[in-house]
């Protein structure tokens, strides 16, 4: 069975349920990221809106698709990645058991939340579906907060009660040693993805093969390293590795200028990175400038799949 197989099958309306939230990714970016969490006694009305957000998540979706860095999911399917892959391990090795000194006790355990987690268990089978934290949790929008006023028994009054809010869906499920992915911007943010994306192009940039295709790096460098898009188009280069093929270069060299390509070449061969040309080296390396046999339009795509023919 696939992991949207076992996340349709399972019974989410007996399955028990446990709250955890979490405050971090916290230490160096170059580090794995550490959390704390702890779990929060909840009410049965709470866990049926727990169990809710689980379902209303799961139900939308109809497909699954390999998790890649320039990948985009819509609002039907998610994206696959295994969870060796991710930082998901570390948060949900510190959720293992329910232990007395883990139980949130009060609301200054509540309070700067980054993300929480619904836990369900139902026999052997544990699934947690985790969404990214609102402002609702963040200690600066909470001392902004004024009164709320409620409309009970006919007459408007003052409710101070600490609030915290749980939303209708998540953001991605761990199911087994998968995970779906529902908003990859928060998954991300949660397991510290942006993070990976620098140190492997800091690798890139080391590699002789990648360097030597240049005849200067840094404006390519300055084009992408502060820039998350981008940081993920070049571990996608790294991946595809079309920069190690000496034919696929020469091929470039040959016909950019066929695809309406700016890109400059030196005497040697060599790309001569600037400014405005930033961006269509980074489509040809990823190779995502391709034509139609069809209509004999020229094409910008934002992701390829290899047809087998």
């Amino acid at each position: 069975m696939t992991a949207l197989d076992d996340l349709r099958a399972f019974n989410i309306g007996e399955a028990h349920i446990v709250l955890w939230v979490f405050r971090g990714p916290r230490g160096p970016a170059v580090q794995p990221p550490s959390y704390t969490g702890r779990w929060v006694q909840t009410d049965q009305a709470v866990d049926q809106r727990l169990r809710t957000a689980f379902s209303n998540e799961r139900d939308r979706i109809q497909e699954t698709m390999e998790y890649s860095l320039l990948a985009e999911n819509n609002e039907a399917s998610a994206l696959r990645i295994e969870r060796d892959e991710t930082h998901a391990g570390i948060f949900m090795l510190s959720s293992g058991e329910e232990v007395e000194a883990k139980r949130a006790r009060s609301e200054s355990d509540l309070v700067n939340t980054s993300f929480y987690a619904i836990k369900a268990t139902h026999g052997e089978s544990v699934i947690y579906a985790v969404r990214q934290a609102d402002k609702s949790w963040k200690s600066r929008h909470r001392r902004s907060l004024r009164s709320t006023f409620i409309m009970r028994e006919h007459e408007l009054t003052v409710d101070d009660t600490p609030r915290f809010d749980i939303h209708e869906g998540v953001n991605f499920f761990v199911v087994g040693d998968q995970l779906l992915i529902n908003g990859k911007k928060q998954f991300e943010s949660i397991l510290r993805y942006k993070a990976a994306h620098v140190s492997d192009f800091d690798d890139l940039k080391a590699e002789a093969e990648f360097s030597e295709i240049f005849s200067d790096v840094a404006p390519l460098d300055e084009h992408i390293r502060n820039n998350k898009i981008q940081l993920r188009r070049a571990q996608a280069i790294r991946q595809k590795g079309h920069y190690r093929d000496a034919a696929f270069m020469q091929r470039l060299r040959d016909n950019y200028m066929q695809f309406g390509f700016q890109i400059e070449f030196d005497d040697n061969g060599l790309i001569v990175p600037t400014p405005e040309t930033c961006s269509e080296i980074i489509t040809a390396l990823l190779d995502h400038r391709l034509s139609s046999a069809f209509s004999e339009n020229i094409y910008d795509v934002q992701n390829t799949t290899t047809v087998a023919v």
